[in-house]
């Protein structure tokens, strides 16, 4: 096999034997799912790939498809290893892609179209664009966000028109097998598309509370999710075929709440008590975390009930600041009074701006009030933004870090918790830099070269999500995950942006757990859901837009159940938020 002057760069010899593979499938006329382990170059030997079918027939057309945050990277990476490829970017406004569009239609000479999952059916114009296109492959990067059957992204993505089909994913397995088997089908439509019910049903195993073995069934339904996707999977793991890349080593710090903080969240846990004793309802905990209200009504109110709760409960386990104490009603009157005089707010009324105020967190009260000269004397004081366990062992960790010559990736899910640790860095006189998908497409590539190339930017502080797909940071050592995500793959993405090839230190990857909080019961979660994806893949333990899963709400709660409370002798019936179902928990 000979790529010739199409490749500038030598591939490793296991990114050879993946492009090996990839051309054989393509000459079987297979689909395929390159699954290797995030940071083995999975992008690298798919522009291999397609510089090789050029090689086979220049004329041929290519679509990529990507997350937003992934696009400039593959711009890039295509002009680094193949810039034989003429590409063209499939993205921006309207107006852009419309002209895109009229030069793409009269100039046939390109051979790679770029575009995005949210771009790629977005308008019925970009529908018709692509429907009117055929391409010899359709790369589909990230492929995990194709794991619901079910979305509408699914079946529109299902509708471009392609010979062949390429995806490439670090994570293929996620939460269950089902969302293996959604890849399987897209992938081989012709081969799975008429059995994906039967499917569906066969392989619906979700990981169970403090569940030490598989059972019999589960072992022979991963044993044959095994043997199907075999012909179509290729999956390597750094530790097989990177044998010089540093070591990562895992740690949990179980961080004690500041006195006043704990004081809160005890409240807090006993607010919700209350609650679901007026409502008649029954009430559980764990410790200090609060696992369960069950609500007397209907199933919509107990199932918000339960996600509000365990989103009150994360927000302050992060920092109190993310709740509402500081600003007491008098404090947002006098804010109100004040903003409502504002030369461009006269027209505001007081009580309104009151009425929106009430409904804010204290840090998102303070930010209003630092946009304003006249209020910034109601802003924070700096010792209640210190004030929390988290950023109170940040207060350890950072200093020796730097004093290492370490430099830090600093991960949240939270935008509010960013803004949060972004004070915190200044207030310490941390440089710093910062990525979250609000940040603008054409402006992270610029970002993450400004991190890689300026040593004394110590902290590069990134949301979870946004920041950890498809980003090389092998400049930094030290990933800090100051919350854990409830998909533990978000945040195994996450470490991976620097430990990947061109990393030369070892890499310490650190997670912030509040002591006693919803945080040990979301930690215990993601290490079960890791547990399939190890029988699958045989993974390590810690690697489409995922939020808090009605399913993950109700196993979260029901991890650490330890006192049941009847709270209303009388009613024997409630409704549960863990299984959406009325029970008699005395039953």
């Amino acid at each position: 096999m000979r790529l010739g002057s199409k490749v500038r760069m030598r591939l490793s010899p296991y990114q050879m034997i993946g492009l090996s593979w990839l051309i054989l499938m393509y000459k079987e006329r297979l689909n395929a799912v390159l699954a290797d382990e995030m940071g083995l170059g999975k992008t690298v030997q798919a522009i291999s790939f397609l510089a090789y079918l050029q090689q086979q027939s220049p004329g041929w057309k290519y679509l990529v498809v990507v997350p937003s945050s992934t696009l400039d990277n593959w711009l890039r990476e295509l002009s680094v290893w193949c810039p034989s490829l003429i590409v063209v970017e499939y993205r921006g406004s309207m107006e852009n892609r419309r002209q895109t569009r009229q030069e793409a239609l009269q100039d046939d000479g390109w051979h790679v179209m770029v575009t995005t999952y949210n771009i790629v059916a977005s308008t019925p114009e970009d529908r018709v664009f692509f429907k009117n296109l055929h391409f010899k492959y359709i790369v589909f990067d990230e492929a995990h966000m194709l794991k619901n059957m079910a979305s509408k992204r699914y079946s529109n993505l299902m509708k471009l028109k392609g010979d062949h089909r390429l995806l490439l994913t670090g994570t293929p397995l996620q939460n269950n097998l089902v969302e293996l088997m959604s890849l399987l089908v897209f992938v081989m439509p012709h081969m799975f598309g008429k059995v994906r019910k039967s499917l569906q049903t066969m392989f619906e195993i979700i990981p169970k509370v403090g569940q030490e073995s598989r059972s019999s069934y589960e072992a022979e339904r991963i044993e044959e999710a095994k043997q199907i996707m075999s012909p179509f999977f290729l999956r390597r793991l750094k530790r097989d075929v990177l044998r010089d890349l540093p070591t990562k080593r895992e740690e949990v710090l179980r961080v004690a709440m500041t006195t006043a903080q704990a004081a809160k969240y005890r409240q807090l846990r006993e607010n919700y008590c209350q609650r679901g004793r007026r409502k008649g309802g029954w009430v559980m905990w764990f410790g200090m975390g609060i696992v369960g209200c069950l609500l007397r009504g209907d199933t919509k109110e107990a199932s918000q009930s339960g996600v509000g709760m365990l989103m009150c409960m994360r927000k302050l386990a992060n920092h109190p600041v993310l709740m509402r104490y500081y600003y007491d009603e008098d404090k947002l009157r006098e804010i109100a009074k004040k903003f409502a005089a504002l030369p461009d707010h006269e027209h505001k009324e007081e009580a309104l701006v009151f009425e929106d105020l009430t409904y804010l967190s204290d840090f998102e009260v303070h930010k209003t009030c630092k946009l304003y000269p006249r209020l910034r004397c109601y802003q924070l004081p700096d010792e209640l933004i210190l004030e929390s366990g988290k950023l109170a062992e940040l207060d350890r960790l950072l200093p020796r870090l730097r004093a290492e010559g370490s430099r830090v990736l600093l991960f949240s899910q939270f935008v509010i918790m960013l803004d949060v640790l972004e004070a915190y860095l200044r207030i310490r006189g941390y440089r710093y830099c910062r990525l979250d998908g609000q940040t603008a497409v054409t402006d992270r590539l610029q970002l993450i070269d400004k991190y890689n190339n300026d040593r004394d930017i110590f902290v590069f502080l990134l949301s979870t999500r946004a920041g950890g797909l498809g980003i090389n940071l092998t400049s930094a050592n030290v990933v800090i995950l100051h919350d854990v995500d409830f998909n533990p793959h978000n945040d195994r993405q996450a470490e991976d942006r620097c430990h990947r090839i061109g990393q030369t230190k070892e890499v310490q990857v650190i997670k912030l757990i509040c002591a006693n909080t919803i945080d040990e019961c979301m930690l215990r979660v993601g290490q079960e859901k890791l547990s399939l994806d190890r029988d699958i893949s045989g993974a390590p333990v810690g690697s489409e837009d995922q939020s808090e899963d009605p399913k993950d709400v109700r196993h979260l709660l029901a991890l650490g159940a330890g006192v049941w409370r009847l709270t209303t002798p009388s009613s024997r019936t409630a409704f549960c938020v863990m299984c959406h179902a009325y029970s008699d928990p005395r039953d």
